[in-house]
């Protein structure tokens, strides 16, 4: 790191780490990635780092940012900007030399704060220092203007304030937000759900979630939602922690929609989640559950079974079904053919009748699995 911020000049003042790094180090929590800001242009910016020996990848070189490798870890380094057209997910930028003038075009005031790598000196331009000590999230100028410049804005609002944010959110940022709620229409549906994702990943989103259904900020893009699904998700995540299970994104969107295993997968389409999510959003969804709910985590996954029992608020069931290995049917075509059973259908019939009784005798070995499977051979000569 020293090497990379050495090759930057930030000795000289040329370059401040900014956003997350700075924010996240104020409130004394891990900093995972560390961006930078700086006054040299990218082409500089690269000549200066291959200069040094380090690896320059010019991932977002139109717009100014180069991802430097230093010792492993990649490193974003952006040269400092402003906005010349906005167009609600993109923008026409120009380079600049003025910090404030790049810490103006940012979303939040907390996220706006820089600092100089040698003296640590933090620079706050818009009160985000304030804002951080009283977790209050607020937008840097006028609300509707920033959300108008990239409508993203809107979702990362209440996805900052359940991380960051204490009591109600701010009257201007939320009224904002509820009048442009529409905007979301034109984003990728991806975007959308890596936001959703990540505020269903915090501790504890349901005061937030309640302001959005109350807001009816989701309601033009998840119009399935209903109201006061907030309250399942509630119950979900007090069963997650009485059943020791981490908080599972997938599974908390799930309790807000409705159970109903088509609407689900149509949904998760929607959203373009992977197949895997996609077919566990639809698996959540059913309320069935077996007797035994370990035959649930055998017959449909444990995953499944677990996402389930935590929405039917059986968090004990739960508990014992995450612990349980889940076995494998210990008998197999070729073994029943060995021992008489025709080929063909017969085989697939035989197999599923021993393992129902299996799963009815509590999967057994040894003995009992051997006493199953010959009475199902002598049934099936």
């Amino acid at each position: 790191m020293s090497r990379l911020l050495a090759a930057l000049g930030a000795k000289d003042g040329l370059t401040r780490y900014v956003g997350g790094a700075v924010r996240d180090g104020l409130l004394g929590l891990p900093v995972n990635d560390v961006d930078l800001a700086t006054r040299l242009l990218p082409d500089e910016v690269v000549e200066r780092l291959q200069a040094a020996g380090l690896k320059a990848v010019p991932t977002g070189i139109e717009h100014g940012t180069i991802t430097a490798v230093s010792d492993g870890h990649p490193y974003e380094i952006t040269t400092l900007r402003r906005d010349v057209e906005t167009f609600g997910r993109r923008a026409t930028v120009a380079f600049t030399d003025d910090w404030k003038e790049d810490a103006a075009r940012r979303d939040f005031t907390i996220n706006a704060l820089m600092a100089d790598p040698v003296t640590g000196e933090v620079f706050d331009y818009f009160d985000g220092i304030a804002d951080l000590e009283q977790r209050h999230l607020r937008f840097i100028g006028d609300p509707f203007e920033r959300i108008a410049e990239d409508h993203l804005r809107i979702l990362r609002f209440f996805r900052f304030h359940a991380r960051f944010g204490r009591g109600d959110p701010d009257g201007a940022a939320l009224a904002a937000c509820r009048q442009r709620a529409n905007d979301l229409m034109a984003l990728s549906r991806e975007r959308i759900a890596d936001e959703l994702t990540k505020l269903l990943s915090v501790d504890d989103p349901v005061p937030t979630v309640k302001v959005m259904l109350d807001a009816a900020i989701l309601k033009p893009v998840l119009p399935e939602i209903a109201p006061d699904a907030w309250q399942a998700l509630k119950a979900l995540i007090e069963a997650e922690r009485a059943a020791a299970c981490p908080g599972d994104p997938l599974r908390r969107l799930s309790a807000l929609l409705p159970r109903d295993p088509a609407v689900a997968a149509d949904i998760a389409a929607r959203l373009k989640l992977s197949n895997k999510a996609r077919k566990r959003l639809a698996c959540a969804a059913s309320s069935a559950i077996a007797d035994d709910p370990r035959e649930t985590a055998y017959r449909d996954g444990s995953e499944c079974a677990v996402d389930r029992l935590l929405l039917a608020d059986r968090s004990a069931d739960a508990a014992a079904v995450a612990a349980w290995p889940v076995p494998r049917l210990p008998v197999g075509g070729g073994a029943l053919i060995k021992r008489g059973v025709s080929e063909g259908p017969m085989v697939s019939r035989t197999l599923r009748a021993i393992e129902d009784r299996w799963i009815a005798a509590g999967y057994p070995d040894g003995a009992d699995l051997d006493a199953i499977v010959t009475d199902a051979v002598a049934a099936a000569r």
